[in-house]
C-alpha cells in the first residue's frame, strides 16, 4: 500500500462510508469506492461488508487499520518536523524518563540546553519501562533515559551515567551524624518498605535477608518519591535511590549513603530506525556531564 491507499483506507475505516470519506479528503464519492476495491484486489482481502450504504469493517480491515495507525504516526512525525524547518529551524524533541532521573538531572541537562536553543521546543514525559520501551519502539518519542535496562529491539542503549541507593530519614535523626550507614542499622529502624521485584526491595532481600524477617515494617511502596513523602510524615525511614533522596533534600528529610550498595546505570535509549538530531545528541552530552557530577558512594566499610 502507498501512503495515498493508505490515507483512503484510513479515512473510511475512521468515517465508517464512502460518502463521509470523500467528504473528508475532498474528493469524489467514486474515487474512493475504486481506490477501495483496488486495495482489496491488491491485497487479495476482503476489507469491507458493504450494507445499505454502510461500511462494515471486517476482523482484516481492523488488524489493517492498527498497523496502518501506526505508519500515520510516523507520517506526521515527518510533517511536524517538516514544518518546524520550515518556520525557521526550529527542532521538536520528544523526551522519555524514568520518574527518578526527571526529579533533578534531566531537568538541569533540558535547562542548559533551551537556554543555548531558544527555538527548540521540547516535550517531556515520565514513563515507567514497559510505557518507556512501547513509544520508543513505535517512534513517537526519539529519546529515553532510563535507570533500568531495557532489551526489547529494536531499541539501542548507552550507558550515561550511575546511581546507587541512600537511606532517606526526617531532619534529626541519629543517622545524620554518620557519613554514610549500613544495611543492617537501617534494618534495625522502623523502615518503609519496597516491593521485592524493585532494585530497592531485591538489594535489602538479597543482602540481609535473615534480619529482613524481623524488620519493623507496615508500609510497602514502589516510588521513591512516595517513600520520601511518607518519611517526611513521620512514617519512618527508607533506603530509595540517591536521585530521588538528592532532589527530595528539604528541612523535613535527610539521606547519607548506604555502604556496599550496589552501583546501577543510567541508559539513553532511541531508536536506530529514526536518526537522533543536533539537539538530541546536545541534551545526551550535557546530561552526561551532569551526571557525572553526581557523586556515587561506593564506600566498602
Amino acid at each position: 500500500m502507498n501512503l495515498r491507499q493508505i490515507e483512503v483506507f484510513r479515512a473510511t475505516m475512521l468515517a465508517g462510508s464512502v460518502t463521509d470519506a470523500a467528504r473528508l479528503l475532498h474528493v469524489s464519492q467514486p474515487g474512493i469506492s475504486r481506490m477501495l476495491g483496488h486495495i482489496e484486489l491488491q491485497l487479495g482481502v476482503r476489507l469491507f461488508e458493504r450494507n445499505k450504504g454502510r461500511l462494515q469493517p471486517t476482523p482484516e480491515a481492523h488488524a489493517l487499520f492498527a498497523e496502518v495507525e501506526q505508519v500515520y504516526l510516523g507520517v506526521n512525525r515527518i510533517k511536524e518536523r517538516a514544518g518546524s524547518l520550515r518556520a525557521g529551524g526550529g527542532q521538536t524533541l520528544r523526551v522519555l524518563s524514568s520518574p527518578s532521573l526527571v526529579l533533578e538531572l534531566l531537568p538541569n541537562a533540558i535547562a542548559s540546553v533551551v537556554a543555548d536553543f531558544p527555538e527548540a521546543k521540547l516535550h517531556v514525559e515520565s514513563h515507567l519501562k514497559r510505557d518507556m520501551t512501547r513509544l520508543l519502539a513505535r517512534g513517537e518519542a526519539d529519546v529515553g533515559f532510563s535507570n533500568l535496562p531495557i532489551d526489547h529491539p529494536p531499541l539501542v542503549s548507552e550507558v550515561v551515567g550511575q546511581w546507587t541507593l541512600s537511606c532517606v530519614m526526617p531532619k534529626g535523626h541519629r543517622f545524620e551524624k554518620a557519613a554514610s550507614v549500613s544495611l543492617r542499622e537501617v534494618l534495625g529502624e522502623t523502615l518503609i518498605a519496597f516491593s521485592p521485584d524493585t532494585p530497592q526491595g531485591l538489594f535489602v532481600d538479597m543482602a540481609l535477608p535473615e534480619q529482613l524477617q524481623t524488620a519493623r515494617s507496615q508500609i510497602e511502596v514502589r516510588s521513591g518519591q512516595v517513600a520520601c513523602a511518607l518519611v517526611a510524615s513521620g512514617c519512618g525511614i527508607a533506603v530509595v535511590d540517591n536521585l530521588t533522596a538528592r532532589a527530595w533534600t528539604s528541612d523535613k528529610l535527610s539521606f547519607r549513603p548506604i555502604r556496599r550498595a550496589p552501583v546501577h546505570k543510567i541508559y539513553r535509549l532511541r531508536n536506530p530506525n529514526f536518526p537522533s538530531s543536533a539537539l538530541e545528541d546536545e541534551l545526551v552530552k550535557r546530561f552526561r556531564r551532569l551526571a557525572a557530577r553526581q557523586p556515587v558512594d561506593t564506600s566498602r566499610r
